[in-house]
């Protein structure tokens, strides 16, 4: 890229992650559709500014043959963004490329699987996060990031903060994960939070994070075939 066209790219593609935060993406969005900016950019070797909608046709014809529809949904959005709010044009997105729509739902653990699945955890924080987890039917990171200020046990309900889109929400506390959750919060005392990170109990006294969601995942995956449940990707279902 000639050195005119250079700084022109990176006056914009600064402009378009400044308008990202500003919009309060998440940092994997931020991440993802700046990517998409500076891949085009690459595969013209110019600043995207002036791409025809040839342009645009001719490079996602390339990229759907190195690249999953995943990525591909990931660049228009990203490129859409850069359009409207960075170079304010119109970007036709329905002429140029539109990744098919799949709309699948997660396998359901039955009642008895989940019991089967607590009752076959061993250590104490994933036994607790898998109750908590199902019976008020929390995403992963809702339950990791619980905090002891967020549990109203007199009325018995929880306040799940910056949920799926941001949006805060109540959920019901059954009453044994509240006497479950109090029994593992006694062996580390957190200040602050429910599931911290750490091997011991100092240690999670101590700690400034929450367990590790990799860690957990993996955890999880083989609790679930130790109990002998074959199923792609389990969905939440509440336990009462």
């Amino acid at each position: 890229m000639k050195k005119a066209q250079q700084n022109k790219f990176d006056s914009l593609y600064q402009k378009h992650v400044n308008a990202l935060k500003r919009q309060g993406k998440s940092e994997k969005t931020v991440d993802a559709y700046a990517r998409a900016v500076r891949r085009i950019a690459d595969y013209f070797d110019r600043c995207p500014d002036k791409l025809t909608v040839d342009d645009l046709k001719r490079y996602f014809d390339d990229l759907l043959k190195t690249h999953s529809w995943s990525t591909i949904k990931l660049d228009r959005n990203g490129l859409q963004f850069f359009y409207k709010n960075v170079l304010a044009k119109q970007w036709v997105w329905v002429d140029i490329i539109k990744p098919p729509s799949r709309k699948t739902l997660p396998d359901i653990l039955t009642h008895e699987e989940i019991e089967r699945i607590i009752n076959s955890t061993h250590e104490a924080r994933y036994r607790t996060y898998i109750l908590a987890l199902y019976s008020m039917g929390l995403r992963l990171g809702e339950a990791l990031n619980l905090c002891i200020g967020d549990i109203d046990a007199r009325q018995h309900r929880v306040h799940i903060r910056a949920g799926k889109g941001h949006k805060d929400r109540f959920v019901t506390l059954p009453d044994r994960t509240l006497y479950v959750l109090r029994q593992y919060w006694a062996t580390h005392r957190h200040p602050e939070l429910l599931f911290p990170a750490g091997k011991t109990a100092p240690d999670r006294h101590r700690a400034n994070v929450v367990m590790d969601r990799g860690g957990l995942q993996k955890s999880f995956k083989a609790i679930v075939v130790s109990c002998n449940i074959h199923k792609k990707k389990p969905g939440q279902r509440a336990i009462v």
